[in-house]
């Protein structure tokens, strides 16, 4: 007789799937809305607060199979993609309610960290013209090129026809990348093709071909020829510029940026506004301002309309655009300069920053509390703080508050549509 292997997870076997009537209660800061299980809480996608669902349970995850009592927030999703691909969690919650609870994660971010009686301002909607930035993943299945996004659970690749998220001119150059992702892919794995709507036209760069004989004369004539067809600013490959029809650009400001292959950029372009417009109020009436994790110059280049400046930033060749961009401005802007430096690893020291009286600080994901230390030894007197992670954020004020700064304003801005990710801008003051 055999003996069946143990589990290798501990030796327990998978909790068996069971049919439930769910109630949902809330939705989570994923996006799953959540109802009360035995054990603690049932995450289901696809679901809304009030309603009651059929589903398929495992675990702490639901599938919901069918809509038993649909909430009066229900809406029909604006994609026939939604439920497959992973960009969009909430395309079925009517904007209203979607947007109070992007102003509730951020509510009870702060809560958690003891600053629940701090006041937030509704939610800004910066969806704009739509996402004017996209990553695209190519790859073959079933001997075929296809071009779309990764599912929920980031496991495959969703074919796309349409995305209602993504500016007009970005959606329908999705549908004409073929020939392009063809001809760039290896013959095993996937690549990545990032797009960008500048002002100037769209510049494409692709990452993760690895392929040396892109570089010989052909193909290069072959890029140039698909570059021509799609019409596209410029086309890079791993980082290498092939083809520029037209140099790629975009204001700020006074200010035109020439951004590097795949550089970062804020998603939608009123989001970008909006962003600095809520960074230049935090600041107003500085005289010497550093702006931290700076980019090319979102904040920099509009904030040195009014006072002198230093952008700090880890990637050299983005420092090197908002540079030329200043030294371009004609004399429309104050003194700008730039210092290179890996501000998680190595943050701007409160004795560097003695010189500055405001400072704007956009850290990554997981925020920046060493940094946030040092500003608050600093004699810094205004300060924006830009997070795309409420928990992060709520994480690093805390030592700016121990060392007399007061919370004025927090703004949450909405420019990940249909997500549940939500980006806050703090304004303080001391």
């Amino acid at each position: 007789m055999s003996r069946s292997r143990p589990n290798q997870a501990g030796g327990r076997a998978p909790p068996a799937p069971e049919e439930r009537i769910l109630e949902l209660t809330a939705v989570g800061s994923r996006g799953d809305a959540t109802a009360e299980g035995g054990a603690g809480l049932i995450y289901a996608p696809f679901a809304l607060p009030g309603e009651k669902v059929r589903a398929r349970v495992v675990g702490d995850r639901a599938e919901v199979l069918e809509v038993l009592e649909p909430s009066a927030e229900r809406q029909a999703p604006a994609c026939r993609h939604f439920g497959r691909c992973g960009g969009c969690q909430l395309q079925h919650w009517q904007d209203a309610p979607y947007l109070d609870w992007k102003r509730a994660q951020v509510q009870d971010a702060l809560h958690k960290r003891g600053f629940g009686a701090v006041q937030v301002e509704p939610t800004i909607a910066a969806w704009g013209a739509g996402r004017r930035r996209a990553a695209f993943h190519a790859a073959r299945l079933g001997g075929q090129v296809r071009i779309g996004f990764i599912e929920r659970g980031g496991a495959k690749l969703t074919p796309i026809s349409q995305c209602p998220v993504l500016a007009a001119p970005l959606e329908a150059l999705a549908l004409k990348l073929g020939p392009l992702a063809e001809m760039t892919l290896p013959q095993r794995g996937e690549i990545t093709i990032h797009c960008l709507l500048t002002d100037t036209g769209i510049d494409v760069a692709v990452k993760g071909a690895g392929r040396a004989e892109l570089l010989h004369r052909a193909a290069l004539e072959a890029l140039s020829a698909i570059a021509n067809e799609l019409d596209l600013a410029r086309l890079s490959i791993d980082g290498e510029p092939i083809v520029e029809r037209k140099k790629p650009l975009l204001r700020m400001g006074k200010a035109m940026v020439a951004p590097p292959p795949g550089a970062f950029l804020q998603p939608t372009a009123a989001g970008e506004e909006t962003l600095a417009r809520l960074a230049l109020d935090a600041v107003k009436g500085s005289n010497r301002v550093i702006d931290l994790f700076s980019g090319i110059g979102t904040f920099a280049l509009r904030i040195a309309e009014h006072a002198e400046v230093v952008a700090a930033e880890t990637d050299n060749e983005m420092l090197i655009a908002l540079k030329k961009a200043s030294d371009g401005a004609g004399g429309a802007l104050k003194e700008v300069n730039t210092l290179r430096r890996d501000l998680l690893r190595t943050p701007i020291s409160a004795l560097e920053m003695k010189k500055f009286d405001g400072a704007v600080i956009d850290p990554p994901r997981s925020g920046a509390r060493l940094q946030a230390e040092q500003i608050a030894r600093a004699p810094i007197r205004k300060l924006a703080y830009v997070s795309c992670d409420p928990a992060s954020f709520a994480r690093d004020i805390k030592v700016l508050i121990e060392h007399g700064f007061t919370l004025t304003h927090v703004t949450p801005v909405d420019q990940f549509r249909w997500s549940p990710h939500t980006e806050v801008v703090g304004a303080f003051e001391r």
